[in-house]
């Protein structure tokens, strides 16, 4: 299935159906009265989160939605039937823009919700409804209330545990394909990676999905190269995995340029936990790997690992690191939601 994290809809909610003008006309009836239904309500326009679904795909293929109607109301006190609703079924990680592409509308992030965007127009009221000790034959009705007409955008943001980010070219897609069950497009040139690609890891007692960012250049927060789209699924993991290709001539250049465009990013991406490796040490051999290792950790002050996507060095020792880190990050997170809710 081809990965697609944005696009374009048209949105309608049902219109209510008019009001009825009726009277009871029936034999050895005296007092017939009015006797007009109201009409029904339009349908709703509903998102539904459905966690079989990554991508937005579908919406490639049918932008327009259109809830039904509400039936006109009948006589004999019938009111119209309420017309059925328009459900929109979209991955968790969901975001819904305004036309222009700027302001959120909504945020799903939670499988199984069902949230109601676009109401349907209320069903006019029929005779019978203005019905009163002064007016006991009411010709007057009402029609049903217009639906809603909007257009939107779709934007997906991939929810995983961890990203994996670098310069194209970093080996990403090996690593990924490598440690899980995967199939990322792999080739010796950059920018082999055009879409986000999810693994699924197990690894001791812990598993965790880890989504393989396609490759970020200088200038990418500001939609150079694959553009800032890309930096968006980001946001919504808990750790980030930098790989830097050790046979890069200036291997400090080559993790400041990321570190800068996470900052320049914004939404507080530079300050997510942070595990650092170099990639590709089967290139180099062991001296030269553990060379460029301290030359980047000496640099940027942190610790920095030896990994070989290819032949497996370094890889098991990454993913429990990886891994801890992940459940470290969530705990914390979860003991500072319960501050925040206890009284």
């Amino acid at each position: 299935m081809k990965f697609l994290d944005e696009a374009k809809i048209y949105l309608k909610s049902g219109s209510g159906g008019a009001g009825c003008l009726s009277f009871r006309r029936e034999k050895n009836i005296e007092f017939g009265g009015p006797n007009g239904g109201n009409g029904g309500g339009g349908g709703n326009i509903i998102f539904e989160i459905v966690e079989t679904l990554n991508t937005l795909i579908d919406f490639r293929y049918k932008q327009h939605f259109k809830a039904q109607n509400g039936q006109n109301g009948m006589g004999d006190n019938r009111s119209g039937a309420s017309g059925a609703d328009c459900i929109i079924k979209v991955p968790a990680g969901t975001q819904i823009l305004d036309e222009d592409n700027k302001d959120i509308l909504a945020d799903f992030t939670e499988d199984g919700d069902s949230v109601i965007f676009i109401k349907g127009g209320d069903g006019g009221f029929g005779n019978a409804h203005y019905k009163s000790s002064t007016n006991q034959a009411p010709r007057k009705t009402t029609p049903g209330w217009s639906g809603q007409e909007m257009a939107v955008w779709l934007r997906l943001k991939l929810i995983a545990d961890a990203g994996l980010i670098g310069l194209p070219n970093a080996g990403k897609s090996t690593f990924l394909a490598s440690c899980s069950n995967a199939k990322p497009k792999i080739a010796d040139y950059p920018f082999t990676t055009l879409h986000p690609n999810l693994g699924v890891f197990k690894i001791g007692e812990y598993d965790f999905v880890l989504a393989d960012i396609p490759g970020l250049i200088k200038g990418a927060h500001e939609g150079i190269g694959l553009g800032h789209r890309f930096l968006g699924h980001v946001e919504r993991t808990n750790v980030l995995l930098h790989l830097v290709d050790c046979t890069h001539d200036n291997i400090i250049e080559a993790y400041t340029v990321i570190r800068n465009e996470l900052k320049e990013y914004g939404c507080n991406l530079e300050n997510k936990e942070e595990i650092i490796a170099i990639n590709k040490i089967d290139a180099l051999g062991e001296e030269l790997a553990e060379d460029q290792r301290l030359t980047l950790e000496e640099a940027i002050g942190k610790p920095v690992y030896k990994i070989s996507a290819v032949s497996g060095e370094g890889i098991k020792n990454i993913l429990f690191k990886l891994a801890e880190t992940i459940n470290r990050v969530k705990y914390q997170k979860e003991d500072q939601e319960e501050e925040i809710y206890i009284p």
